[in-house]
């Protein structure tokens, strides 16, 4: 029986690029980071979410991972995004439940900025 979901992890090139992205622009802090220096983790909430680089055995995709980080405020977010030069796979969009929009790392992973609406 699943109990949990352990981690949600992406694949990609380089290490220190995809760091500089997750930490210097997404603001993410490590709270974990292997011996060898191929795989960071960061605890967001009660989920952690992973990056690795594993050469051939791993590969990023656009098609690959589906995370979606929820922010506090969805408009100040895709501003601020959208001024670091952000590249947006798909502009932010409002649906029944939410408000989300998908962003690219430097890798071309999709990613989901997302925000729930009020109940």
């Amino acid at each position: 029986m699943i109990t949990e979901i352990a981690f949600t992890g992406t694949p990609v090139t380089d290490l220190k690029r995809a760091r500089a992205f997750y930490e210097g622009v997404l603001g993410l802090k490590a709270t974990m980071e292997s011996a060898g220096g191929m795989w960071i983790e960061y605890t967001i909430g009660h989920g952690t979410f992973a990056i690795g680089c594993y050469g051939e055995q791993w590969k990023p995709s656009k098609d690959g991972t589906g995370i979606a980080f929820e922010v506090d405020d969805f408009d100040a977010e895709i501003a601020r995004l959208k001024s670091l030069g952000v590249k947006f796979s798909l502009e932010p969009m409002p649906t029944p439940l939410c408000h989300f929009a998908i962003i690219s790392d430097p890798d071309g992973n999709n990613l989901f900025i997302h925000k729930r609406n009020a109940k």
